[in-house]
Order: C-alpha cells, then sequence, then structure tokens
C-alpha cells in the first residue's frame, strides 16, 4: 500500500465504494506494527460516531474527539492518544486547525493523516469549507504521510486538493463513476403539486405507499391506528412508523429548504405513506430519533436537507428523489450515490425547475461567499441545468463531468435510454428527441434572441426571455418589455431548453452578459443598466448602505480581516464573512460567550480571533 509506503495518496471513488477502508486498513496495519495513530479528519461528528462504532465493534482500538461529547469523554480520548494507545483518531478540521490540537501531534507517534471528503478543501468544489485549507500545516507538526479521499471531484478539484493539502507526488487511485445498478431520470415539473403526485407514483412503484403501515390504510384504520397507546406515540410513530420487514426498501427524499422538508413530509404522511423528516434545524433528539427510524427500519421513507446522508452506508436504498434540485452536479451524484449500495437496482430521479435555479442562488447570495466563490457556484448552476436538461444518457453525462471525457457507451437504464415518458408540465427535452437533439439555434435565430435583447428595457431572466420568444403571455413576463417587442413568439417552433441553450452559448462568447448575482439576468456588453432613480433626501441610499456595511464596529472588523487575510495569505471571507461582522456589529457581545452565538464563528475562529474581535467591539461601540 502506497501509504504505508510512507507516499501520499489521493482516493478519488465514487460514494458506497468503500473509500474508508483505503484508510481504516492501512491504519490497522500500521497500529499493528506499533508504527503510531493515524489521525482522520471528517466533517460531520454523525459520520466519526459512525465509523467509531463500527471500528470498535470490530476489535479496533479508536475514538474521536468532537464537541458533543462531555468533558469527561472528552479528557478520555485525549489520554488514549497521548499514551498511544489508538489506532486512528477521529477529530473535525475545526478541532484539527487548533493549536492546542497540533502541539498534541508532537506528543505521540503519528502514523498517517487520513483527510475525508477532501474536496471540502476546494474553492471549485460544492462544499467548501476554509478550515480544511489550513491541513497542510499539520505536517509540520507530525511527519506523517497524508491521503486525500473524495467521491465528487472534477480534474480542476482534484488539482486543487492536491496543492491545499500540500501533497507531495501523489498516487493516484481511481475507481469508475459508473453505477451500473442505478437508474437515473429527471422530471420537468413546475408546481410544488405536480411534484409530490409525481413522488408519490415513485413512492408506490418502489413499494413503499404504506409499507409496513400498521393498520388499515383506510381514514378509519388510520384513525384506530391513532389511538394505540402511549408508547405507539413515540416520535418515530409521529412521523410515520413502518415495520421491519426486510423485503421492503427505503428511499430518501431531498430537499433544499427546511421549509419544504417538513411540507413534503407532512404532505406524504397525509397521503398514507410512512415518512419522517430531518434537517439541522431539529433538536439534536428529533434529528437522532428520525435518523434511527430510518436506520433501523421504522421509517422507510426519509425527507431531508442535504444535512443528512454523508457516512450513511444502508445496502437497500432504492429511491433517491430529489424534491429540489441541488446547486451542483457533485451534490447531486454524492447524494444520489446512497442508493443501491447492495449491487441491487435503484432509481434516482430529480424533478426540475427554474424555481429550484433560483433557490440555490438566493440560498448562496444569503451565504455572503465573494466573488469568486459566487462565479464558481454560478458555473456548478449552470452545469446541473445543463444535465437536467439535455437529451442524453444520463449515467453517461455523470461520468463525462467527473472524467472530462466524452462520448462512450449509453447506460440502457436511465430515461432518456429507456425513453420513459415525461411527467408534468412542460414536457422534459428529452421527451422531444429530435428537437433537443439540435446542439444550436441556427444563426439567424440567434440574431433574434440578440435583437430581441437589444429591445429590452431592463436585463430580464433567461427563463422569462426563453419564453416571451416562444410566445408565453404570462403575467411575469411584463416587465422589462418582454410582451412588447417585436421578436415575441417569432422562436415558437424551437423549444425552451433550446432557446436557453442559445441563450448561454451567447454568453459564453461574450456577445450577451450577466448582469445581478442573487437573480443573474442577460443584457447586451457595453450597454449601461440604468440606475434606479435616486431620492431627493438621500435617505433611502444612506440606508440600504448602513443595512449593507453597518456601523463603525463592522467597518472596524472589516479592516481588521483584511490585515489578517493578508498576513496569513487567505482570502478576506475565510477570516469571517461579511455576514459574521455585520451580526457582530448588531449584537455588539462583550464577552467569548456572547461571540460564540454569532452564527458563522465556530470554536477555531474564536480562538484565533475572538480576543482581537472583542476589543474592537469595545473600542467602536457608541456610548
Amino acid at each position: 500500500c502506497a501509504a504505508l509506503a510512507g507516499r501520499d495518496v489521493v482516493v478519488l471513488q465514487p460514494t458506497g465504494s468503500g473509500k474508508s477502508l483505503c484508510y481504516q486498513v492501512p491504519a490497522l496495519v500500521a497500529g499493528r506494527r506499533r508504527q503510531g495513530t493515524t489521525i482522520v479528519v471528517s466533517p460531520l461528528i454523525a459520520l466519526m460516531r459512525d465509523q467509531v462504532g463500527g471500528l470498535a465493534a470490530r476489535g479496533a482500538r479508536v475514538a474521536a474527539l468532537h464537541s458533543q461529547q462531555g468533558p469527561e469523554a472528552q479528557r478520555a480520548a485525549v489520554a488514549a492518544f497521548l499514551r498511544g494507545e489508538l489506532e486512528l483518531f477521529y477529530v473535525s478540521p475545526e478541532r484539527a486547525a487548533l493549536e492546542s490540537f497540533r502541539r498534541m501531534l508532537a506528543r505521540t507517534r503519528i502514523a498517517l493523516f487520513a483527510v475525508d471528503e477532501a474536496h471540502c478543501v476546494s474553492q471549485w468544489g460544492h462544499d467548501f469549507r476554509p478550515e480544511y485549507m489550513r491541513l497542510a500545516e499539520l505536517r509540520s507538526f507530525a511527519s506523517a504521510p497524508m491521503i486525500a479521499l473524495t467521491a465528487t471531484a472534477t480534474a480542476a478539484v482534484l488539482a486543487e486538493v492536491e496543492s491545499g493539502l500540500g501533497l507531495r507526488s501523489p498516487v493516484i487511485v481511481r475507481a469508475g463513476f459508473d453505477r451500473p445498478n442505478l437508474a437515473f431520470a429527471v422530471r420537468a415539473l413546475r408546481t410544488h403539486e405536480a411534484r409530490l403526485a409525481a413522488l408519490v407514483a415513485e413512492l408506490e412503484a418502489a413499494g413503499l405507499r404504506g409499507a409496513g403501515q400498521r393498520g388499515s390504510r383506510s381514514p378509519q384504520g388510520r384513525e384506530a391506528a391513532a389511538q394505540r397507546g402511549e408508547a405507539e406515540r413515540s416520535a418515530g410513530a409521529r412521523e410515520g412508523e413502518a415495520s421491519e420487514d426486510p423485503k421492503v426498501g427505503r428511499a430518501i427524499v431531498y430537499c433544499s429548504t427546511r421549509k419544504v422538508t417538513e411540507r413534503v413530509a407532512g404532505e406524504l404522511r397525509s397521503a398514507g405513506i410512512a415518512a419522517g423528516h430531518y434537517h439541522a434545524g431539529r433538536t439534536a433528539l428529533a434529528r437522532e430519533r428520525a435518523q434511527h427510524a430510518f436506520e433501523s427500519g421504522r421509517t422507510r421513507v426519509l425527507v431531508a436537507t442535504n444535512a443528512f446522508g454523508m457516512g450513511i452506508d444502508l445496502p437497500d436504498i432504492r429511491l433517491i428523489a430529489h424534491f429540489q434540485t441541488p446547486g451542483s452536479v457533485e451534490a447531486y451524484y454524492q447524494e444520489a450515490g446512497r442508493a443501491g449500495r447492495d449491487g441491487a437496482l435503484a432509481r434516482c430521479v430529480l424533478f426540475f425547475g427554474a424555481s429550484d435555479l433560483m433557490t440555490q442562488r438566493r440560498l448562496a447570495a444569503a451565504s455572503g461567499a465573494g466573488a469568486l466563490i459566487a462565479r464558481r457556484r454560478a458555473e456548478a448552476l449552470a452545469a446541473i441545468e445543463r444535465y437536467a436538461t439535455q437529451a442524453r444518457c444520463r449515467q453517461q453525462a455523470l461520468v463525462d463531468h467527473f472524467t472530462g471525457g466524452a462520448g462512450g457507451r449509453s447506460c440502457g437504464r436511465c430515461d432518456v435510454c429507456a425513453g420513459e415518458p415525461a411527467i408534468g408540465e412542460p414536457p422534459r427535452a428529452a421527451s422531444e428527441p429530435a428537437r433537443a437533439a439540435a446542439p444550436s439555434l441556427p444563426p439567424e435565430a440567434l440574431d433574434v434572441v440578440l435583437r430581441a435583447v437589444s429591445r429590452l428595457t431592463r436585463p430580464v431572466g433567461k427563463t422569462n426571455l426563453a419564453r416571451a420568444l416562444r410566445g408565453s403571455r404570462a403575467r411575469a413576463l411584463s416587465r422589462g418589455g418582454l410582451l412588447a417587442m417585436s421578436e415575441h413568439g417569432a422562436l415558437a417552433e424551437y423549444s425552451e431548453a433550446q432557446i436557453n441553450a442559445a441563450i448561454d452559448a451567447l454568453l459564453g462568447d461574450g456577445r450577451l452578459r450577466r448582469t445581478g448575482r442573487k437573480y443573474p439576468t442577460v443584457w447586451l456588453p457595453g450597454r449601461p443598466v440604468r440606475a434606479a432613480r435616486a431620492h431627493g433626501d438621500g435617505t433611502a441610499p444612506r440606508r440600504a448602505q448602513s443595512q449593507r456595511w453597518g456601523g463603525p464596529i463592522a467597518r472596524a472588523l472589516d479592516n481588521y480581516r483584511r490585515r489578517r487575510a493578508r498576513a496569513l495569505r487567505w482570502k478576506t471571507y475565510m477570516v469571517f464573512q461579511h455576514s459574521v461582522l455585520l451580526a457582530i456589529d448588531r449584537a455588539q457581545p462583550d464577552s467569548r460567550e456572547a461571540l460564540a452565538k454569532i452564527p458563522g464563528l465556530g470554536p477555531a475562529k474564536l480562538a484565533r480571533f475572538g480576543d482581537d474581535i472583542l476589543e474592537l467591539v469595545r473600542q467602536h461601540r457608541a456610548d
């Protein structure tokens, strides 16, 4: 094994293919040889618990150190580590960044550093975490090889993983991205109601409507079941408890927001489908109950945000349904890859619509990321849109996205290969192969698009522009002159997907440009966008500026993070994001405890910057 020979390694394998074995086996071998402990950097506490429990059950000497442990448990884990008793020691990236932890590394022997979910180091990735960029510093405290593992990395992400972790001529271990037992499908559905109906149909096809539900499916039967004893009315029963029939599989339904997660779970239960729900906004106890009910088989359907799933290794997930489109192909493939880990057939269906893209842009804008991250997120969103609208083998498209290849053999299982009929409105592009197969519009049609944009009075969204060119009279098109332009309906013979692809091509070659970040629109390059009318007294602009930049404390913190970023050679937002300094400006904390309540300041940042922040607040607080 390259890691045991002292080489750095990058492991790129699909979700569910056994990546963890690539560091667990070398760690156990090194431990038996008394070569030291393997430090495993893992991003989620649930993932740590799952792996620590599984390894300990097999006799491995393993422990974890995380914030949900009590002081006694933390002291015991640290003591065992310092005595050299552990073969594997799991920590979070935030913990690994602490100076106190790094000093511990010099006090015992380290055999290997394993960095799980290594794509988090990349700003090209779908789950960038600044703390990962400091993991390269670990080897200045302990000389040991490093193994980086990820399931979702393009060539650009892999290059950034290598440089960000400071890997030295790493051995690259790749596995194929093809999952021959998964059937991928896309359904173009605009409305919540249409998606719910399609989801119920998918669950019924998977045998999960009323799977194992106690009592009759009739209203009288459900009412009788609801009147059972107090023991039956636990959290698991309230969320729809199912039996533990091993012949029945499971399903995960992914949503982008907590609100939609709760709504869909409630509607499924009303439809007679036992469903729990999971998101980061629930209490720790509620999340634990929902996860336990799903893993034990009492609940067969779980509606969740992306907070659920990492480290979950259930063999019999027969259906992964994305009720809302995620923000990248990487995120989609990682979540879809949790299906069919037993090798049996499973289905992955993606519901897609323009509203999903707006939701993802809103979530990205709320994160307060810098311009570079915003640009990369926009590119990732364009990639998932292409995946959802193109008429080519879904599996082939996913494999090509990660390998940079082109062509290859069709899977024969996805909706495109199988020629499945479209469900919902409007029909997906794959239901009209002759039209959608055209790579672009003819030049005269592209000229129509450019003339149409030139007649607009303001930038407009790409989807609205395409619909207007097809002849839609929807009320949403009344702004910007879409209904009044002479090109309205001029491209009615083309599909909306084709016109959107043409607009993308015009954006790509610079004949159109994007404006705006939260809600990107299209406009002509070089043409100024008319500024909003200024208020006579100037109060509204000043108020908006104050809301964005805050008061003296916010300005002082902004200057401070710029200085620290230069000194640390970080991006400015990596010190703390703009939303964090605004929250500090509003709260004006006067203690470490108060500062810890500010969202976006984890233990590592509190340890590094906390005292400076409090001093700046004291200096600039209004009397």
